[in-house]
């Protein structure tokens, strides 16, 4: 029986697909071809300037060169690989497919860098497309290597001169709360984003002291956020569930894999020889500091493609960056939130729990505080959890001692979330917390935690001011 999901056509060379659009994006731009070189005249009549199907300008001279040459290789190359990423994955931007193209492309040369981003691929739940991405980067970046659940020990023996491309999956596993000790791992990630710096370790039946390489390029796909120290050394993906009119191509080994291989073949030939010439470029970078280390490498290859490729990806990289920015800022109103709310039991009098009303109210009294001017009308009870949701904070019905029950948030919720993300100055460990949580599971009211809270959170009389957010 013939699969319907099969090509229209093919041909000994690889699979020739039908045009299919990529979401935000419309139809692929046909690569246009001078008259001499094959192509029909309504192709050879095609603009050279103007914008790309992206919008991005494109110079003149960048989709044809002199008459008698082709399409510039490396150019008309990005723009197939893009193409074909794009196929089988909806990515939450033009310009995360862009960067994943990009990224791609550098683990080609890698051992010619000085960095080796990591491509952190997160996601808020499953389904969104995670590992269908892994899936596609195992068939075109530079000598992968999946994982699921892996250990440093194995990490350290298979990195070597030539590295491989390492692809996490399921990494939430490894650096979530139930993981367990995986400081070895983390620092391994951490290291590998910089060339020379080896892991020692006792080694041998002799047990002398071995420097392991730790440098290679890494995708690591999970649910929720990866360690900061991750994420600060990434390209950060993070994906959505497709809606319902967004369609890709189903991935199928057989018919789906020879396409990509004959990509990832034209990778290497094109770059693998030019891994000499990289090792000392410096291009100019719109970023500074760590960013511009993690986002170097993707400019490079942009810029031997040329012709558009150098404006976009030093566009998407300020994009990009400029998005994470807003991630910490959220990732910042969180903390604020959790050290307001410690105030607020405090002021009451250490009592078990408060209604998810009285909260509110009393947060939105702060003039100093963000909260009246959250969203469109001021923080509301959708809002509070929502915003406490990451924390596993969430509101449940308690019954109050005048015997009403109302929804409301216990204090002893937030012991574990105050205790990580903002201790008080002198607090001891977590052993006041898990004593406190007992307390709670015998019936015994939560002690409250010890030391004074300050009225202000650290940095000034009001901390961080927020501009109004929009939900």
């Amino acid at each position: 029986m013939k699969d319907p999901t099969s090509p229209a056509t093919s041909k000994a060379s690889g699979v020739a697909w039908p045009p299919i659009a990529v979401p935000g994006q419309g139809l692929p731009r046909e690569r246009k071809v001078c008259p001499d070189v094959g192509g029909t005249a309504a192709e050879a009549s095609a603009p050279t300037t103007g914008a790309d199907s992206a919008g991005d300008p494109v110079p003149d001279g960048s989709d044809a060169q002199d008459a008698g040459r082709p399409v510039d290789e490396g150019n008309a190359l990005l723009d197939d690989l893009r193409t074909a990423i794009g196929r089988y994955v909806v990515l939450p931007s033009d310009e995360a497919l862009t960067a994943v193209t990009l990224w791609v492309a550098a683990s080609h040369i890698q051992p010619g860098l000085q960095h080796a981003p990591r491509l952190a691929v997160v996601g808020p739940t499953k389904g969104c497309g995670k590992s269908r991405l892994l899936d596609v980067l195992y068939e075109t970046v530079h000598q992968p290597m999946m994982t699921v659940n892996t250990s440093p020990a194995v990490v350290f023996r298979v990195i070597g001169k030539n590295p491989p491309t390492l692809l996490v999956d399921e990494a939430d596993t490894i650096f979530g709360p139930k993981a367990g000790d995986k400081e070895d791992l983390r620092g391994l990630l951490n290291a590998g984003h910089q060339r020379n710096r080896p892991a020692w370790r006792i080694s041998g039946p002799e047990h002398k002291p071995t420097a392991f390489p730790t440098f290679a390029m890494a995708a690591l796909a999970g649910i929720g956020d990866l360690p900061d120290t991750i994420m600060d050394r990434a390209i950060v993906v993070r994906m959505q569930k497709r809606k319902p009119g967004e369609r890709i191509t189903p991935f199928r080994s057989r018919y789906s894999v020879p396409e990509l291989h004959a990509l990832r073949d034209r990778l290497a030939d094109w770059l693998v020889p030019q891994r000499g010439t990289v090792a000392g470029s410096v291009p100019k970078m719109p970023v500074e500091d760590r960013a511009a280390d993690t986002w170097e490498p993707l400019v490079i290859v942009a810029d031997l493609a040329g012709g558009h490729w150098p404006t976009r990806a030093r566009a998407t990289c300020l994009a990009m960056t400029r998005n994470e920015v807003v991630q910490d800022e959220q990732t910042t109103l969180k903390t604020r939130l959790l050290r307001d709310i410690r105030r607020v039991f405090d002021q009451e009098g250490g009592r078990e729990a408060l209604r998810s009303q009285d909260l509110l109210g009393v947060l939105i009294q702060d003039a100093e505080a963000p909260w009246a001017e959250y969203g469109t009308k001021g923080l509301n009870a959708y809002h509070l959890a929502n915003l406490l949701r990451d924390f596993g904070i969430s509101p449940a019905n308690h019954r109050f001692e005048n015997g009403r029950q109302a929804k409301a948030y216990a204090r002893n919720q937030f012991v574990d979330a105050w205790a990580r993300y903002c201790p008080v100055p002198g607090e001891p460990d977590s052993a006041a917390g898990r004593a406190s949580l007992a307390r709670s599971a015998q019936g015994q009211p939560p002690s409250p935690p010890s030391g004074t809270l300050p009225a202000r959170p650290p940095g000034g009389p009001a901390g961080p001011r927020f501009a109004r957010f929009a939900r």
